[in-house]
């Protein structure tokens, strides 16, 4: 009879997840090709836990995939589980039980894990390992600028938490953007003012596309895996065009750099119909997923402004982006977590979904619907379309904040739950009650009307509040101040917006009973 082939044992098993794909991982060092392997799995639990976009579900398993290939092409052992279009053929349908299985095999005497970027995640691979009765050595991810620890220790004391502050001190520890005598270099520390420019009437100036990266053969392998297993999931998988290895996010820095970093900074916060990508970066999700190194990305744009090739401004603004905000929030998440995420300082409905459209795109709102879009087709939204289009109408609708991070972890290729919790719960639907954001980012149609074309083709009247024509979103910008007025008193940056409330008393009246009506559309799944 043959003899059943036994694995060697392996010293220690070094798990990668889909968010770590980076050779230079603290998980990695001191790897010995002899004695350790690497395990990897692609598990249906990470694309059904919420009903992902088929795009996100596909740009995860590439780049693990191909991340993959690169580890075995170095000669490592590495130990992958591969979804199949047949779910009966899989491993396991979550980590702990794929997991168990491969130690069963390995028989590894200890297990190491660079630190997850999801609480969730976290805390079910250290109940595994436990499990297995094996130690779980987590390592600090030295691909951020700073530490937990060193958020921690910043932040403690603290009676709020300020971007701005945190980016100060950021800046000074890193030396970025800083003069030899400790002061920023142009005198300021950021340049938000020349930073909000709309198109004007003549539109965007034109600027190259974002690079492209055509799909290879594991690629549209794993394409066709999704289009056969995940039918019923929103979003399309026409657009795959993301860099999935680190090549090509290199070659895709080098491409924002040269044709739009110049006009980033300028133009960040406007939009345009069907102009999905304009002046912005799109390297969230290859940063997101440990593809590219930030300090490669900050150190290019401060080279890039040191050259003369970019302003002031538009570096500045990139920066901040990564070493500020990027930092600021993922110290947010692991300093609040678990119980930030149960937060819902508006006390909203905890039955109040995001409306039918944030899935479908159907709406006869232009900027709902050129937003949607964009999510639909490519699984991304520039910072605007997120924070003051969908962001805005969901909070001013009463969307509850869980539903709608729970959402935007489904839609979003770039989303992890790190950086995807402040953004939503925190930043844009202000249910942390001030923690992330010190007001709420609340705005009527003017606002949309002013930063891009949307309004100038809408059916929906942006400076009407009530009547037939008016405009959801000024509709309930009034009545979200009214029906928080007493929270927002106290709160000073809202006092002027508190204070216009007075202009629209006559209104009130219609203005709360059209915006119940539009809530009671959207509850019962009506497109407005």
């Amino acid at each position: 009879m043959p003899t059943r082939k036994t694995e060697p044992p392996v010293r220690q098993l070094v798990l990668v997840l889909g968010d770590q794909l980076d050779v230079d991982s603290a998980a990695f060092d001191g790897f010995d090709a002899q004695q350790d392997a690497v395990w990897m799995a692609e598990v249906d639990l990470e694309a059904t836990h919420v009903r992902c976009h088929k795009l996100r579900i596909a740009a995860f398993f590439s780049a693990m995939r191909h991340f993959r290939d690169e580890l075995v092409g170095r000669g490592w052992r590495v130990d992958y589980h591969q979804l199949n279009a047949d779910g009966r053929r899989d491993s396991g349908p979550d980590f702990p039980a794929v997991l168990a299985a491969a130690a069963r095999r390995l028989n590894p005497r200890a297990l190491v894990v660079l630190e997850p970027g999801d609480w969730r995640v976290r805390q079910s691979l250290q109940q595994s390992a436990d499990d297995l009765g094996l130690p779980l050595e987590v390592r600090s991810d030295r691909h951020f600028f700073d530490t937990i620890e060193q958020f921690g220790a910043w932040s403690e004391g603290r009676r709020t938490l300020k971007l701005e502050d945190f980016y100060r001190s950021a800046r000074k520890r890193h030396n970025v953007l800083m003069t030899r005598d400790g002061t920023p270099i142009g005198g300021a520390w950021n340049f938000d003012k020349q930073n909000r420019k709309s198109f004007g009437k003549s539109g965007p100036i034109e600027a190259k596309a974002p690079r492209s990266f055509r799909p290879d053969s594991v690629t549209q392998e794993v394409i066709e895996l999704v289009a056969a297993r995940y039918t019923d999931h929103p979003g399309s998988l026409e657009n795959f065009d993301l860099p999935v290895t680190h090549k090509q996010s290199l070659a895709a820095l080098r491409d924002f750099i040269d044709h739009r970093l110049p006009l980033f900074g300028e133009y960040q916060d406007a939009m345009w119909t069907d102009r999905p990508f304009l002046n912005h970066s799109r390297l969230s999700f290859a940063l997101n997923l440990h593809l590219i190194d930030p300090r490669r990305c900050v150190d290019s744009a401060v080279e890039a402004y040191e050259s003369g090739h970019a302003p002031l401004n538009s570096v500045e603004g990139f920066v901040r982006q990564i070493l500020g905000w990027r930092e600021f929030v993922r110290g947010v998440y692991w300093t609040k977590m678990p119980n930030y995420v149960d937060r819902n300082a508006l006390d909203c409905d905890a039955d109040t979904q995001v409306p039918a459209s944030y899935w479908d795109g159907e709406t006869e709102m232009v900027c709902v619907r050129d937003a949607m879009r964009s999510v639909l087709s490519h699984g991304y939204a520039h910072h605007i379309h997120r924070l003051m289009v969908l962001g805005l109408f969901a909070q001013l609708v009463g969307v509850h904040p869980r539903l709608f991070h729970d959402w935007h972890m489904a839609m979003y290729v770039d989303a992890i739950d790190w950086v995807s919790l402040p953004n939503t719960l925190g930043m844009s639907q202000y249910g942390d009650g001030g923690v992330v954001g010190t007001k709420p980012y609340c705005a009527s149609g003017a606002y949309i009307n002013r930063m891009s074309n949307y309004c100038k083709s809408c059916k929906y009247d942006p400076s009407a509040a009530t009547g037939g024509k008016a405009c959801p979103v000024t509709t309930l910008y009034w009545d979200f101040l009214d029906r928080h007025r007493k929270q927002f008193e106290s709160n000073r940056r809202m006092v002027f917006q508190v204070k216009n409330l007075e202009k629209k008393e006559i209104e009130l009246p219609e203005i709360r009973e059209r915006a119940e009506g539009l809530r009671a559309r959207l509850a019962a799944g009506d497109a407005l």
